[in-house]
């Protein structure tokens, strides 16, 4: 079983991207990371701590990779107990209100999942970012303690 477990959210591969980057420089640190384009229960469940990394796409909506992963965690509804998670949020703030609503998704799921939420959740407003990676990754690599506590 994975140190880490990263979900991700993609619709053109930039978020992909991001998380291949982080689950480069995690391994650096000696965790086992594994990331998941198209996830399942098991996947989720079968995880460490958890981190998702995801676009926006629409109105505020979740990838098609991951619409039915999320369907299914809200219809099984398996806690977590206080498993640690992050959520790094790829978005464009020039869609206002909708601005990071894959992520936000994600992170309001996770809490209802009784997550333990290690950080609030970061936006990178592509109108600002032009590599997400430099962000998320440093961001995660600050998270590495309280994500891999036992």
């Amino acid at each position: 079983m994975a140190d880490i477990s990263i979900f991700v959210g993609s619709v053109y591969g930039n978020a992909q991207h991001v998380a291949e980057q982080a689950q480069q420089k995690l391994e650096e640190h000696g965790l086992e990371v594994d990331v998941f384009t198209d996830p399942d229960i098991d996947n989720f469940t079968n995880a460490n701590a958890v981190v998702a990394i995801s676009s926006t796409t629409g109105q505020g909506d979740l990838p098609p990779n991951v619409e039915l992963f999320v369907s299914d965690l809200r219809d099984t509804f398996p806690l977590m107990n206080g498993k640690p998670f992050a959520v790094a949020a790829l978005g464009d703030s020039s869609y206002g209100d909708t601005y990071c609503g894959g992520g936000r998704q994600f992170f309001e799921l996770f809490t209802e999942l009784q997550g333990s939420a290690v950080a609030d959740m970061l936006e990178i407003d592509a109108c600002e970012t032009l590599e997400p990676e430099e962000e998320v990754v440093p961001w995660l690599e600050g998270l590495i303690p309280a994500l891999t506590k036992a």
